[in-house]
Order: structure tokens, then sequence, then C-alpha cells
């Protein structure tokens, strides 16, 4: 039963995925028909984001009052309506207006999935249930992209996506019963295979320590520069798949169409690094391959940097996206084990919006500094973030070690 109930999950995180490339694929088509600017995209794109901060904050104290099966309902329902909005929308107003129920519905659906499967599945659920978001991402412009081909029409986009949606809303529906039952059968197993399971981390750190102190989770050592490492994160993926076919155009002279081959490689190395991970997570834990995938990011970065033939800088972008593939799943399946299974809730809803946060404001900063100076910053920006991305999540294991070892 854990397991169909767990290609429902699989299930929602690919519809969760689906949507967020549809506005870039069909923007070009848009804008001209619904009378709004080039540029208004961005301001979609930021009252979505806005949303998905909001709910995402909220997500851990809604998760307590409703549980996880009504709120992914709830957020399901509220994106596909949003989406079928979206197909009928006369101007760019109703779009602005749609997107506040789309960033909110995706960031309570992105949030409570999270903290389902970081506390009741194994880490390489986790790597897998992001690996299907990458599958929804690439997806959507799939589909889009047949319809304006086909029927010259956008509008059928948003509304074939939207009755996606309405077939994972009715899925949810039937299954609302098993996610307690499903959760405390999952539950049980995991406390009796803990133990003997090399892919988990020991019972007896942090977790304990944290669950017996009432603390506000943001006060607990270590959810801070967590945070910032989760900023970093979704700020410097966000930054190369917007600003990677730039720099290979403007800096390496390249083609558009070879530069947006190279950067759609560099997604689907995170996909496909995804799928691996989450086979060597059931031999080796997160905190290793969190830190063996930056380390894989930085020499991506290095190769782009070095005065090498273009192929050297199209690699390094390969294996910049499969060094980012642990990372985001890690940390936070990490969560409950370092802060406490009672503070996850809430805090992978903080970690969320954060996340957004570093995907709505990095990239801008770097384009920005691009305009001003020039793209070939774009690896070393790149690297910066990594390497504060690095750091933050090292430090936040050194503390945890060094509060374990006080404690004993």
């Amino acid at each position: 039963m854990a397991t169909w109930f767990l290609i429902v999950i699989y299930l929602a995180f690919i519809s969760l995925g689906i949507p967020d490339a549809l506005l870039g694929s069909a923007w070009p088509v848009m804008h001209p028909q619904i009378g709004a600017s080039l540029e208004s995209a961005g301001l979609l794109s930021m009252i979505i984001a806005a949303g998905t901060i909001v709910s995402s904050l909220a997500s851990g104290t809604i998760i307590k009052k409703w549980g996880t099966g009504q709120l992914t309902l709830f957020s399901c329902a509220l994106t596909a309506s949003a989406l079928l909005g979206f197909s009928f929308a006369p101007s760019l107003l109703w779009l602005a207006l749609l997107a506040i129920p789309l960033g909110l519905g995706a960031g309570a659906v992105d949030a409570a999935l999270n903290h389902y499967v970081a506390n009741h599945y194994k880490a390489h659920h986790m790597s897998w249930l992001h690996c299907f978001w990458g599958v929804g991402a690439m997806t959507g412009p799939i589909i889009m992209s047949y319809f304006i081909a086909k029927h010259g029409s956008w509008r059928e986009g948003y509304s074939t996506v939207s009755m996606i949606q309405w077939g994972l809303v009715l899925i949810l529906l039937v299954t609302l019963p098993l996610w307690k039952k499903v959760a405390n059968l999952q539950q049980s197993k995991i406390d009796h295979n803990d133990l003997s399971d090399p892919s988990s981390e020991p019972t007896n750190d942090t977790s304990t320590e944290v669950n017996s102190k009432k603390v506000h989770p943001i006060r607990i050592k270590g959810v801070k520069m967590t945070l910032i490492a989760f900023l970093f994160y979704c700020g410097v993926e966000s930054t190369v798949g917007l600003w990677g076919a730039s720099y290979l155009v403007g800096a390496k002279s390249m083609t558009a169409e070879t530069a947006a081959l190279w950067v759609s490689l560099y997604y689907g190395g995170i996909t496909v690094g995804r799928l691996i991970t989450g086979f060597i997570t059931m031999k080796v834990n997160n905190r290793i391959l969190i830190l063996a995938g930056q380390i894989i990011a930085v020499s991506g970065v290095v190769l782009m940097l070095l005065p090498l033939p273009n192929i050297a800088s199209m690699i390094g972008l390969i294996l910049i996206g499969i060094g980012f593939a642990p990372v985001y799943p890690g940390l936070i399946h990490e969560t409950p084990h370092r802060f406490g299974k009672v503070n996850s809730a809430q805090l992978i809803g903080y970690q969320m919006a954060v996340a957004y946060t570093g995907t709505t404001f990095l990239p801008p900063l770097f384009g920005v500094l691009a305009s001003q100076w020039s793209i070939h910053l774009f690896p070393i920006v790149v690297l910066i973030f990594i390497v504060g991305m690095l750091l933050s999540s090292e430090s936040v294991n050194v503390a945890l070690k060094r509060r374990q070892s006080n404690h004993y």
C-alpha cells in the first residue's frame, strides 16, 4: 500500500513541475495577443513567487491543522483553477490576479509533500521525488509547444495542463483517507529499520535533543545557516538556468540553438542525477552526498573558468547540474534528523520560502551585474554562490557534531 501511495505522491510532484516552465514557453505568443509588454512576464513571475513564499511560510501551521492530505488536495485544486483561468484570461490584469492562487497553491503543495516524504520515507524516495519534478518541468514546455505548433493556441496548452491537474485532484480526493494510515505504517517501518540502514543518520543525534526543548524552530542551532544554504542553492540553480545560454552565446560565441540545447542538458543532469542519487542513498548518507555534489558543481564551474575549448564549458554545465542533483532533496530530508520531527513541518515551510526568495532575487541580481559589467562574470558569480552554499551547509554539520559530542 505504501508503495502504491508513493506513486500518487510522485504524480503530484510531476504535476507540480509541469506549470513551472509554461509561462516562459508560451509568453512569446501570449503577450502580443493580450496586449502586454515583453517584460511583463517578470511581473507575473514575481507575483507567483510571492505567493509561493507566503504559502510556504504558512504551511507548517496549516499542516498541523488540516494534515498533509487535505492541504495537498486543496492546493492542487487551487492551482488547477488558476491554470484554467489562465486559458481564458483576456488581459495582463487577469493573469496577474490568477498568478496569486497559482503561487499560493504551488508553494503549499511543495512544502507539504516535502515534509511528508522527509518524515515518512527514506532518502532515496526524496531524491526520486525531485527527479519527478524535473520530469514535470520538462513535460510542460512539450505540451505547450505542441498546441502552439499544431493549433496556434497557448490557451489550449494551459487548459490541457489544467485538466491534468484536475485529474490529480480526483486521485487525491479518492486517496485522502490513506495519508494518515500510510504515515503510521511508514513510521513504524522506519523506527524498526533505522539502526541497520547505512543511509540513515543515527537516531541518537541532534533530533532527540531538539525534540525535548521548547524553543522556536528558527532559534535552533544550525537552522539559520541551513536557510542560507537553501537561499544560495535555489538562487544559483535558477541563475545557471536563466543566464547559462546567454553566457555561452555572449562569452563563447555559440549559436542560440546550441546554447539552448546545452542548458536543457544542464536540467537533464539534475533530473538524471536525482534518479541515480536515489540508488546511491541506499548505501551513502545524505551529508556525504550533499558535499560530494557541491564539489562536483565547483569542478564544473572551474571547467568554465579555464581557458579551454568551448566543449569544456558545455561539459561544465552538465557537471553543475549533476552536482546540484543531491543537494536540495538531501537538505530537505535531513531536516527531521537535524532539528527534530516536531519542528520539521514549520522548518521545511521556512526552507521553501527562503528557497523561492533565492530563485526570485539572485538571478535578477546577476542580470544587473552582467548589464553593468559583462556576461563574462557568469562563472565567477556562480562559483561565489556555490561556495556560499557549501560553507553554509558544512558549517551546520560542524555545529551539529559539536552539539552531539557535548551531549555525550
